[in-house]
């Protein structure tokens, strides 16, 4: 009987003891779990808050640019609207693009790519102070592109009238650099960066009551753009993107 009594308070010791492992082993395990998940914890927010740092830096650093690009397009609108602002040239100027409308009649007859007399002398009053503006030191390296565009009204077929378009544009680039034009600071230069385009009757100017402005319609415009257009473009794209 004591044997017996010994044995089974052997076994009991030993089964408490297993359990006693066993709880220690649970428990330790538990606490290494904890670490890991405190750690990989620690690592995400890390992870998130750098890149949460590195997307708002990358916004910051975009709406710099933009500000930048805005900045110098502003600069030059104002520059135009103040050149011209008491010219008897009848001519407007984009407040938003700058862009400069000169309106159907001045420079052309109806159906005629020739630059009439009256055009080339409102080019020649024109073109020096425009370009003086664009070229300057100030703005030269800003500048990709000066764009002389020809418009129709909607009379005739497309194609004729993009054909008619084109011809307008590119004969107001002749004129400008005939040798009985006028010389004029920066006309070298010029040579580069102009270009004649021809947009047919696919931009119509239209009355307040939303029809088609024919005599308006009818016109020539000289635009610029910045070497920094196409990358402002992209850059407002993305912050489309971002804000969908």
């Amino acid at each position: 009987m004591a044997r017996g009594f010994r044995n089974e308070r052997h076994m009991s010791r030993s089964h408490e003891a297993e359990k006693e492992s066993f709880w220690v082993s649970y428990t330790d395990l538990m606490s290494a779990l904890l670490v890991i998940f405190a750690l990989v914890l620690m690592i995400t927010i890390f992870n998130t808050q750098s890149a949460y740092e590195e997307k708002e830096a990358a916004i910051n650093e975009k709406n710099q640019m933009i500000e930048e690009v805005v900045g110098v397009k502003s600069e030059i609108i104002q520059e135009l609207i103040k050149a011209f602002k008491d010219s008897d040239l009848a001519m407007e100027v984009d407040p938003q693009t700058g862009a400069i409308r000169f309106s159907g009649g001045v420079f052309f007859e109806t159906n005629s790519s020739e630059v009439s007399p009256t055009g080339r002398k409102y080019l020649e009053e024109f073109i020096p102070q425009y370009i003086n503006i664009l070229l300057s030191d100030r703005f030269r390296n800003e500048i990709s592109q000066i764009i002389v565009e020809g418009h129709t009204d909607t009379a005739g077929g497309y194609l004729y009238n993009l054909q008619l378009s084109q011809d307008r544009a590119l004969s107001v680039v002749q004129q400008i650099f005939q040798p009985t034009f006028p010389n004029f600071k920066y006309r070298g230069d010029l040579k580069s960066v102009i270009t004649a385009n021809g947009r047919s009757f696919s931009i119509p100017i239209l009355k307040a009551d939303g029809k088609i402005d024919a005599n308006k319609s009818r016109r020539v415009e000289f635009k610029f753009r910045l070497k920094d257009d196409q990358l402002l473009d992209q850059l407002q794209g993305l912050g489309e993107k971002d804000g969908n």
